[in-house]
């Protein structure tokens, strides 16, 4: 099943995607249109909700392409980011192969949706793409086991972990270079898990720029398996449904080109891995630096 997340009347309204078709969650009896709820029903209550929304009539479906797309979640709770975790990214930065992952946090703020400007603040010119494939937690998790790690997975989306490069290395911590107001992008949709191999490996993750690809390898490359990471960050925080594990990025990334290819105003970034579609936005500049 692909959910989604659709602007009505100025709020977000969940809804199952069909082929072109959208039906609105809350035109189905008996679900919630929370879309945290909906991520917390579990296997057996996600089923009912794909089985609901098959059964949906012709008259309580809408065309997608009439509709104005949000982040999947539009107000997720925590945004755990896994950084070096493809062993030639970490490479192409001069970093050694971690044996434990970097970690850092996103905040709300600084996420956009799928079609959506993401904004290039005046105070640099090195915004950064990253493709990354999401994990989406679908209930409680506390000191998870890996082997037990993928039953807390509702589903996976698509990450641009958008990065100031310049900000993100004026300290240790890269909190302030990955948490600039919309320069990151999440969506379109979430693919419940059932649909995806486990742990959604190996499928193939890349980027493009201006149709240019510039990242392209395979989920299977990751050091850090969805799984593993899962168990890692459960052991430190209680990961609760709706939360988002971004699992890193591979190589490719603009700083690391010669030459570099930072984000200017205009540019189209596509991010894309395999069987759970493309997350497309523009670059523009942020007009709050006017």
């Amino acid at each position: 099943m692909r959910l989604l997340s659709f602007i009505e009347n100025g709020r977000s309204a969940p809804g199952v995607r069909i082929g072109d078709e959208v039906v609105p969650v809350g035109d189905l009896a008996g679900f919630p249109t929370d879309m945290l709820e909906i991520l917390g029903l579990g296997t057996e209550g996600l089923a009912k909700l794909a089985a609901a929304a098959a059964a949906a009539p012709a008259s309580a479906r809408r065309k997608l392409s009439g509709l104005t797309l949000g982040m999947p979640i539009p107000r997720p709770g925590k945004v755990a980011c896994i950084g070096l975790n493809y062993a030639l990214h970490a490479k192409e930065g001069g970093n050694p192969i971690p044996d434990y992952p970097a970690m850092f946090l996103r905040v709300q703020t600084s996420l956009v949706g799928p079609d959506q400007p993401m904004l290039r603040p005046k105070v640099s010119d090195k915004l950064d793409y990253e493709a990354e494939l999401a994990i989406i937690i679908g209930k409680r998790a506390r000191c998870v086991k890996q082997a037990d790690a993928l039953d807390y997975v509702a589903g996976y989306s698509l990450f641009n972990d958008g990065s100031v490069r310049d900000y993100q290395r004026k300290s240790t911590q890269w909190t302030m270079g990955k948490n600039f107001d919309a320069t990151g992008a999440f969506g379109p949709e979430i693919v419940t898990a059932d649909e995806l191999p486990p742990g959604a490996s190996p499928l193939r993750i890349c980027a493009r720029v201006d149709g240019q690809t510039v990242q392209d390898s395979t989920t299977g490359d990751m050091i850090f398996s969805v799984a593993r990471a899962v168990e890692i960050i459960s052991e430190v925080m209680t990961l609760e449904p709706g939360d988002v594990i971004a699992t890193g990025t591979p190589s490719g990334v603009g700083y690391a080109r010669k030459p570099p290819l930072f984000l200017a105003p205009g540019k189209v970034v596509e991010i894309e891995v395999e069987g759970i579609g493309v997350l497309r936005n523009t670059i523009a500049d942020d007009p709050a630096f006017a």
